[in-house]
């Protein structure tokens, strides 16, 4: 004899119940920020931390020179705008990859990323812009900043991670992070130098017989 409870058919107002979404609560996490998970990548936990601290470090002043990038290309202003406003917008979208890159290689090396502007702004070094807007030079000035305190904690955390042994990690710091950003300050640190747009030629000389 067939269970008559099986037979049972659902009423419309437990189908639709099935259909709804069914919010939690906050829960306990799965992964604390600043643990490492074991991965079997052939390299130590203690290496694997150190990277995933400094690419922490990095990872969120990343964030914070790609946001002052977009918030350098809505407000410039000037006879170069047209010039700097797109720039600006070709570096956020650079910088927009490495975010990417850092956050996947931490990831990768069992760490937790960070992640929310919250947390980006209580750990970058990168100094807080004002809301203002601001004049051309004082812009790039702050990006020049910013770009050499990355290229010093990058170049930081290349040499470590070469001494534990973690290839990985020194290849993403030298071919992506240093090469890009360095880049980058060439080509924006030539809107500082005091050239004139035309320079006065030296009127020429006329002999006459």
């Amino acid at each position: 004899m067939k269970n008559s409870q099986s037979q049972k058919p659902r009423g419309n107002g437990e189908q639709a119940d099935r259909l709804n979404p069914h919010m939690v609560g906050e829960g306990s996490p799965i992964q604390k920020y600043g643990t490492i998970r074991s991965l079997p990548i052939s390299l130590d936990e203690k290496a694997r931390k150190s990277s995933v601290d400094a690419l922490n470090q990095i990872l969120a002043d990343t964030i914070t020179i790609r946001d002052l990038y977009k918030k350098h290309h809505w407000q410039v202003v000037g006879h170069t705008f047209y010039q700097l406003h797109l720039l600006f917008d070709k570096h956020y979208a650079e910088q927009a990859e490495l975010v990417d890159m850092l956050a996947e290689r931490i990831q990768m090396l069992g760490g937790v990323t960070i992640a929310m502007a919250a947390d980006v702004a209580e750990l970058t070094k990168i100094p807080r812009p004002p809301k203002d807007r601001e004049q051309v030079p004082v812009q790039i000035s702050r990006l020049l900043k910013a770009h050499e305190i990355i290229l010093k904690e990058v170049r930081e955390a290349a040499d470590a991670a070469e001494k534990n042994d973690d290839q990985g990690t020194n290849d993403l710091l030298v071919s992506n992070l240093i090469r890009t950003n360095e880049m980058q300050v060439w080509f924006v640190s030539e809107h500082l130098v005091e050239q004139p747009v035309q320079e006065n030629q030296p009127e020429e000389e006329h002999s006459f017989a």
